[in-house]
């Protein structure tokens, strides 16, 4: 009999699918597997018990991958089963970013006492006026799960596209979208897009990518959509930018001291996964991966150890 610890709450159809040779417990330490989302594994204690762990989504950066690699204990991740939840709220963001919906929204309420708020609205529309995304171009950094589908989604929309991924040669580019412009050098990218969305890991060679010298090679007026990870924006550079125009909206879903004040910041709470289905979707591959690995030993999507 196994037995399974979630560290954060992870959906019940993904708990169903675990057999009679499995139950779930409270306590961590006779654990053999960890299902976890987004709590903070770095501090952890790890019990000789531990056999396995799961994330219940992409991102591993709260997970010690090289202490439990060393302690024998593969890591599992669930690229692409929250890609089209990821996807739709990066739509969202754009057209937040086009169109001052939210500050529209904000004056209505702002007026709601106003007897004639209809007359009203019609005279304070003008200043919360936006663009059409088509006929604009999109640049997506990264063309992953979740970049390949912002890419087709966008173009479904109108948009031109230029796509940037250093994992991709041109083949595999245009399978994606045969229309994308693809670019091996960021600044072709930076240089063409009226709006930019990454969709990277946060490693050491991009952690930060986004900084003064890149902003610098954009288009006057760009909008940037930041979905991925908060690290890869130096924020620093990036409130400089929305201070002087250069970027006209940053979209991110990471909130933190310095982009809660940053004038022209649009920041959501990390929504990004936050679908029902995408919780089901992600819980449901995580059970999946760690059962085939204690009843198999094939590792399917191990992130720290072949």
């Amino acid at each position: 009999m196994y037995k399974v610890h979630c560290l954060n709450n992870i959906s019940e159809k993904g708990l169903a699918l675990l057999t009679d040779n499995y139950e779930i417990t409270d306590n961590v330490d006779e654990a053999d597997v960890i299902l976890v989302r987004s709590a903070n594994m770095k501090e952890m204690e790890f019990s000789p018990n531990l056999k396995a762990v799961a994330r219940a989504g992409a991102g591993v950066n709260n997970i010690p991958l090289d202490v439990l690699a060393e302690k024998g204990i593969p890591v599992f991740n669930t690229p692409g089963a929250n890609a089209n939840a990821v996807k739709e709220l990066v739509l969202c963001g754009m057209l937040l970013a086009a169109r001052d919906v939210l500050g529209g929204a904000q004056w209505v309420r702002d007026n709601a006492d106003d007897e004639n708020i209809g007359k009203s609205a019609e005279k304070a529309k003008k200043a919360y006026a936006g663009n059409e995304i088509t006929d604009h171009t999109l640049g997506v950094i990264g063309l992953g799960a979740i970049g390949a589908k912002v890419a087709q989604a966008a173009e479904a929309l109108g948009m031109s596209l230029v796509g940037y991924d250093p994992f991709l040669d041109a083949e595999r580019a245009a399978a994606i979208s045969p229309n994308m412009k693809f670019v091996t050098d960021l600044a072709d990218l930076y240089a063409a897009a009226d709006y930019i969305t990454i969709h990277v890991p946060a490693v050491a060679s991009t952690i930060g990518m986004i900084d003064a010298a890149a902003i610098a090679q954009m288009k006057d007026g760009v909008a940037f959509l930041n979905f991925s990870r908060d690290t890869l924006v130096n924020d620093t550079d990036m409130a400089a930018a929305l201070a002087s125009g250069k970027v006209r909206r940053y979209v991110t879903d990471f909130a933190n001291p310095a982009v809660v004040k940053m004038e022209r910041a649009i920041v959501l709470p990390h929504l990004g996964a936050s679908t029902d289905e995408a919780e089901e979707n992600c819980a449901k591959m995580a059970v999946q991966e760690v059962m085939q690995y204690l009843e198999t030993g094939k590792k399917v999507h191990c992130v720290n150890m072949k």
